[in-house]
């Protein structure tokens, strides 16, 4: 079984489909796909995927292609939270908060995890930046934890294309034990 870290350098420099930007992030980005899939695969928690209303096209992307027939591997729990709760943009306090947190655990008692791809400062990150799990891909701010990125990055698009192919790559690798991300 392959040490993870080494693991994602060499997948990023065989995969000609995933730039070298990435491997400058290693150390950023190993963590945190080591927490996330930890989530899933050791504690079983179900990945609520949220993203801002430019990333719409990520988050279709990544439901039609997560759990696609080709992978040849047992489907993921990856959903849309827009499914579960349809106005997530007009959330605002904390008892609005509180209520969705109860209902989401109410349906899934082994726990779930949000993945946010999009704005700092977009309403649909309140609930993700404040919850403990949560896997974050934030824009155009620092945020400790989390994947930074810049909004204004004209390849971001591409980048966003690479980082799911490397964490799909991932989940598969883990699924089938040739790597342990565990941290």
């Amino acid at each position: 079984m392959q040490e993870f870290l080494n693991w994602t350098v060499d997948t990023i420099r065989e995969d000609r489909l995933i730039s070298p930007w990435l491997e400058e992030k290693k150390y950023e980005w190993v963590p945190l796909v080591s927490k996330s899939v930890t989530n899933i695969l050791e504690k079983g928690r179900s990945v609520l995927v949220i993203t801002d209303s430019d990333r719409d096209w990520f988050l279709k992307y990544v439901l039609t292609h997560i759990n696609s027939q080709k992978k040849n591997r047992p489907f993921l729990p990856f959903y849309n939270f827009k499914s579960f709760y349809k106005d997530l943009d007009e959330v605002k306090t904390e008892d609005e908060i509180n209520f969705i947190k109860d209902m989401l655990n109410i349906s899934f008692p082994n726990g779930y995890c949000f993945w946010y791809i999009g704005r700092s400062q977009d309403a649909r990150a309140i609930l993700p930046k404040f919850s403990k799990n949560s896997f974050l891909w934030i824009f155009d701010e620092e945020i400790q934890d989390a994947f930074n990125l810049k909004n204004n990055d004209e390849a971001l698009d591409m980048k966003l294309l690479q980082m799911f192919r490397l964490y799909d790559k991932t989940l598969s690798a883990s699924l089938f034990a040739e790597i342990n991300v565990e941290h």
